[in-house]
């Protein structure tokens, strides 16, 4: 199973996203060509309604424990309670550009 695979496994069967998106960045640093390093997630889930900004990326990070910890270096998360998505769905989800490293 690839970690975007995984990653989406783990997210699905965690918080039962009504829109889920897993966004393999690792294309944009500096890493080797068929990385999966980088990532963006895009999550919309009623769980989070009850949750604030804090608990939120401390569930997704319990969920992904395993992959923090190896393959995956960088984590940007957009997550979001469905009424929350439903008022930012216009807005555009960028991440930054690269800030260094050396290629290997």
């Amino acid at each position: 199973m690839s970690v975007t695979e995984s990653i989406e496994t783990k997210i699905q069967n965690g918080v039962q996203p009504t829109h889920l998106e897993v966004i393999n960045e690792s294309h944009m640093h500096n890493v080797p060509d068929g990385s999966e390093s980088h990532f963006k997630l895009l999550v919309v889930a009623d769980a989070f309604d009850s949750q604030n900004r804090v608990q939120r990326h401390r569930t997704i990070n319990g969920l992904l424990a395993e992959e923090l910890q190896g393959p995956v270096h960088a984590l940007s998360m957009h997550l979001f309670s469905p009424k929350e998505w439903q008022d930012a769905q216009h807005k555009e989800w960028a991440s930054p550009q690269c800030r260094g490293g050396s290629k290997k």
